[in-house]
């Protein structure tokens, strides 16, 4: 099947072009900044974040790769629209990735949760449409699909925001898009580190929440590379989804400490079993592109059967329609890693 994603322009197609990130500093900011400096010249490369120290940290640790002078470090917060403006002057791209992430404190903080991840989003959207951005792109979370925690609804509320942005951007022409995907292996506040410190701590036991729990997996390299090529071929209104494995929760135990048993602590309030990236109601609008799901906007959307003219777009390039009642969970998912392949997939990012 053709490729119907033009990943063939690659990193240089930001070359030349000045590009924003919000939570710029967090781990997707710092990788993705690190990918642009070695692959492209920007013209310029923003960080927008409110954390100083984090900056601080950045600016030095990157200080000898950023040859042109591109990187600029704004301090500054989603919520604050004001601040965002003057961020995003003569900006060609905008990636938003800041978010208020972590399930229990959002659960615990609900208003502070809503701040960042829902009013931060329209933020951005003003913001991006004031100065007349090219091209949005938010990150996005499996756990916004059938979301049952408050940090899961709040990125549904974002993505539906971003999505929605494109039937006000008229004459200005901004184009907003989604990038889904699962856990990141190593994020900050993840499983893996977590393991990693009851082991070094010398734990008797390694505590599991539940023997069935399944979860998505991808790497920090790969999740930037997917938005990268998804920035290159984004028309406006897609939610992209790349296919990835899924992992057992307890097979990744028993690879990380294979002689420590488990400890059975049951599920957490806000916490699923398997996570989702596609419904089965989403699948009606769903199209297979080889190595990417890409759900379209609806067809009254943006624009006279804009949603429509999308999805022949892409039908045209080889895009297919998934099957009917599909549904794209950890569970269902048919690629798999198994100990071995987590084993390897450690020792790729240690």
């Amino acid at each position: 099947m053709p490729h119907a994603i033009d990943t063939h322009l690659g990193p240089r197609w930001i070359d030349n072009k000045s590009i924003l990130i919000t939570g710029g500093s967090g781990s997707f900011g710092r990788a993705f900044v690190s990918s642009l400096l070695r692959s492209s010249s920007p013209k310029r490369l923003i960080v927008f974040s409110r954390d100083e120290m984090k900056q601080f940290e950045m600016a030095q640790e990157l200080s000898d790769h950023d040859a042109s002078g591109c990187l600029r470090f704004f301090i500054g917060d989603v919520r604050d629209l004001g601040r965002l403006e003057l961020a995003m002057r003569e900006v060609d791209i905008v990636v938003h990735a800041a978010a208020m992430k972590i399930v229990p404190a959002a659960e615990y903080n609900p208003f502070e949760c809503i701040l960042t991840n829902v009013h931060g989003a329209e933020n951005v959207v003003k913001a991006s449409l004031a100065n007349k951005v090219r091209h949005v792109i938010a990150l996005s979370t499996d756990k916004a699909v059938s979301p049952i925690n408050l940090y899961g609804a709040s990125k549904l509320a974002s993505d539906k925001i971003m999505i929605a942005a494109n039937n006000i951007s008229g004459d200005i022409g901004t184009r907003f898009s989604v990038v889904r995907y699962g856990n990141v292996v190593r994020s900050r506040g993840s499983i893996i580190p977590f393991f990693e410190k009851l082991i070094k701590q010398g734990a008797t036991s390694l505590p599991i929440t539940d023997l069935r729990m399944t979860r998505f997996w991808i790497t920090l390299d790969q999740g930037v590379e997917f938005v990268l090529s998804c920035l290159t071929s984004m028309r406006g209104g897609e939610i992209f989804i790349p296919k990835i494995p899924s992992i057992r929760i307890v097979d990744l135990a028993s690879t990380m400490a294979p002689n420590l048993p488990h400890s059975i602590v049951g599920i957490r309030p806000g916490e699923k079993l398997h996570e989702a990236m596609i419904t089965e109601d989403d699948s009606r609008t769903t199209l297979d592109l080889g190595d990417r799901y890409v759900i379209c906007p609806p067809v009254h959307g943006y624009g006279p059967n804009r949603g429509g003219q999308l999805s022949e777009a892409l039908v045209a390039l080889g895009a297919k329609a998934v099957p009917d009642r599909f549904y794209y969970s950890s569970d269902l998912n048919e690629q798999w890693l198994d100990c071995n392949g987590i084993a390897a997939l450690l020792s790729e990012t240690a």
